[in-house]
């Protein structure tokens, strides 16, 4: 082979001759599997030995702009125009040279120009499609890439781009419709039938998307996304056995992964197997230990089994890689609770506060644990931030009431008391639950008495 040749030309030092067809081979040889500077060594001997080829300037010109030397591939770029003006590789490397320099339009319209001049057109129309996707013009950069599919049907990577377009889109149904003409011309292709399905899936028609992923892996038995996502479909449709058994095929096709045992672990629980999904559960986390959804969903079973000392440690686990989670340490606090570590649980309530979960059960058990060791004032700076994005919440209402009568303001404990009443008076049991003191309080009970008549 010619590059076999010019390497041990290399080593002895001598020079041989090479056709331009040889050293052409060469250097894109080099230029497709990295070895950038053999390619370059390979240009200058080729220049040396051909100087007027055209088609050897603009390998070195695509060299220059690999190594982004946009400046000298402009400069040698415009030699080669006056040369041959109407050389479509002039454009196409132009094209490549703005684009580089975020240039999307210009980019365009030389590779518009450079379909002008050249029989060739697939590769530019996936240029196109490319340039336009830079642009966020998903139309346009679909209609090209359907060009490349049209003008090659095995072209995998442009029906997938079209798919893509499809889907920031929008237009699932139109995906649906275009995999489907695609399919009557390549009827035994199963990526198309794993796309088409992911389109049914997306739009929640399970049963279909199911029949595709099942058309996929008869085409392909050692299909492993076709498998992946057929068990997620099953999923989907409550058959958890079924989907194990595919999850558990795409293990015996690929390397384990994190994912399918999670997923495993899922199904195991929905079918009720609590120790099957533990032990899926920790075999994520023994391929990933820093897949920290995995340490959840362990910590998640162990809390529902009330054994609150081993979640605490798995949800330590999750928080040591993420800390910046609310759900996290929401999780967090509810275990510290079961536990009776009070400052622990005001902690990792705060930290979901300062992670903008600003959801009104966080607010209300963070004011009631801080209630419940006699943080008072603390309490009642709690509950007006809540009040600021909850307005009108009888469980904030309620609290005002009770902590300002603790605090010795009855005026505006009054006023609470009685506007949490107007928003819903069954609540008021809370404060028996929380202010035993206040709600036994013969003026508490006279205002809730006087209320309930009033309205009835």
């Amino acid at each position: 082979m010619s590059f076999v040749k010019f390497e041990s030309m290399l080593k002895t030092n001598n020079v041989y001759f090479f056709d331009l067809t040889e050293f052409e081979e060469i250097i894109i040889h080099y230029i497709d599997i990295g070895k950038h500077s053999l390619a370059k060594k390979a240009v200058k001997l080729g220049l040396e030995q051909h100087p007027d080829s055209i088609d050897l300037k603009l390998l070195q010109i695509e060299l220059c702009v690999f190594e982004n030397k946009l400046e000298l591939a402009k400069k040698l770029l415009s030699q080669v125009e006056i040369l041959e003006p109407n050389n479509d590789e002039v454009f196409i490397q132009k094209a490549t040279i703005v684009s580089k320099e975020g240039k999307h339009k210009e980019a365009i319209e030389n590779l518009i120009k450079a379909l002008t001049l050249t029989d060739d057109k697939e590769d530019i129309w996936s240029l196109l499609g490319m340039e336009y996707l830079y642009l966020d013009d998903f139309e346009n950069a679909r209609l090209n890439f359907i060009n490349c599919v049209n003008a090659d049907i095995e072209d995998y990577s442009s029906l997938y781009n079209v798919v893509y377009c499809f889907d920031m889109e929008e237009k699932h149904q139109e995906a649906i419709d275009f995999l489907n003409k695609y399919i009557d011309k390549n009827p035994y292709c199963e990526v198309a039938w794993h796309q088409i399905g992911r389109q049914y899936s997306v739009i929640k028609r399970h049963e279909e998307a199911l029949s595709a992923y099942d058309f996929a892996v008869i085409i392909d038995e050692l299909f492993v996304g076709g498998y992946l996502e057929k068990a997620k479909t099953l999923e989907a449709l409550g058959a958890y056995q079924e989907a194990i058994d595919n999850y558990l095929i795409t293990l015996e096709l690929d390397d384990a992964t994190a994912f399918a045992f999670v997923r495993i672990g899922e199904c195991y629980q929905q079918l009720g197997n609590t120790a099957a999904a533990i032990l899926y559960y920790k075999k994520a986390v023994h391929e990933d230990p820093l897949l920290a959804k995995g340490w959840l969903y362990l910590t998640n079973i162990y809390f529902d089994q009330k054994n609150y000392e081993k979640a605490a440690y798995y949800i330590s686990k999750a928080l040591s890689i993420d800390e910046s989670d609310a759900l996290y340490w929401r999780r967090y606090s509810e275990i510290k609770l079961k536990l009776n570590f009070f400052e622990e649980a005001i902690k990792g309530f705060e930290m979901c506060l300062s992670l903008g979960d600003e959801d009104i059960n966080v607010f209300i058990a963070l004011v009631d644990v801080l209630t419940f060791v006699g943080e008072f004032n603390a309490a009642l700076s709690i509950l007006i931030k809540a009040q600021k994005g909850h307005k009108n919440f009888a469980e904030i209402e309620y609290r005002f009431a009770g902590l300002f009568w603790l605090l010795n303001k009855q005026k505006f404990g009054i006023e609470h008391l009685i506007k949490a009443m107007n928003i819903d008076y069954d609540y008021h049991i809370i404060l028996k639950e929380l202010f035993s003191s206040v709600y036994f309080n013969e003026g508490t009970q006279k205002l809730l008495s006087d209320f309930k008549k009033a309205t009835e």
